[in-house]
């Protein structure tokens, strides 16, 4: 097949993303895939086949962000440029719907193929995205795979999970005071672990600032903090403040690795299986008290 009958069907491919569609019947899975977002960076290492991966983007490999780092220090790493990805000669790019857009607006304008993924809201967008993801690669069969194992952990996780009428509340709080609310990935894992979200209780459904007065007012069971910072920064001072470290205050507090859900992976069930046995924990009958001999 020559270059050009290639390069016309990964065209269509292309297009055919963009719009949301699946590849038309009979076209090539592309061979050279460059990743220019953190979460496609991640799919794309759990689906894309040997070899077809030629690159992801540089926060892909930021321990910080990334729960996949090491496995994306494998690869060159690029800053989502257009002109250095394009000099990779890409036959297709995966993108955010809300990043590097002038890189993606760009590259489309010289012909290559961009698919696009929305982030993930809820773990039925989750399973919607590693799809998606097969279909871009042409890996459908991987993905499906992929989405049958994540289906099957998740109903092994929530059998665990404690039944009852009673939910204990949990916050979600990150510097500056940010909370996530009901309507985010991280909100429906917490659901999922059979936690309440005080975030969603003061309406934040989507997520916001959430004061540390109303927090302290809320009184939640559980106050999640992700990963700090490796340097010093005033938006973690919140964390550190007396009323969430202090008497109570620090029994209820708890890390979580905020990594596993930023991005709509299966690594979400790493969290939940935190969160659930966090859950299990506060349901828990407290000890009976020791009673001194003779008393």
């Amino acid at each position: 097949m020559s270059a050009f009958v290639r390069r016309s069907k990964a065209l269509l491919a292309g297009l055919a993303l963009v719009l949301g569609l699946s590849a038309p019947a009979g076209a090539e899975p592309p061979r050279r895939v460059v990743s220019i977002n953190l979460c496609t960076d991640q799919l794309a290492l759990l689906i894309a086949a040997p070899g077809q991966l030629v690159s992801v983007s540089n926060l892909g490999q930021d321990a910080m962000l990334s729960a996949m780092a090491d496995r994306a220090a494998a690869f060159p790493a690029n800053r989502g440029q257009a002109e250095e990805v394009f000099l990779m000669r890409p036959d297709l790019v995966l993108a955010g719907t809300f990043t590097t857009q002038a890189t993606v607006d760009l590259l489309q304008r010289l012909g290559v193929p961009v698919a696009q993924f929305p982030p993930v809201s809820s773990l039925d967008d989750l399973r919607d995205g590693i799809v998606r993801m097969g279909a871009a690669l042409g890996r459908e069969a991987v993905a499906d795979e992929i989405v049958a194992r994540f289906d099957a952990d998740l109903a092994a996780l929530s059998a665990t999970a404690p039944v009852g009428t009673a939910r204990p509340r949990a916050a979600l709080y990150y510097p500056n005071g940010y909370s996530l609310g009901d309507r985010t990935l991280a909100g429906q894992v917490l659901a999922a672990a059979g936690l309440a979200n005080v975030a969603a209780e003061a309406g934040l459904h989507h997520g916001g600032h959430l004061a540390l007065e109303q927090l302290v007012l809320a009184d939640p069971d559980l106050i999640l903090t992700g990963r700090r910072y490796p340097t010093p920064a005033r938006a973690q001072d919140v964390l550190d403040h007396p009323a969430l470290t202090a008497g109570s205050g620090a029994a209820r507090r708890g890390n979580i690795d905020d990594r596993d859900l930023i991005c709509g992976t299966p690594q979400v069930l790493k969290a939940l299986a935190d969160l659930v046995a966090r859950r299990q924990a506060l349901a828990a009958p407290a000890p009976a008290p020791e009673v001194e001999a003779g008393g």
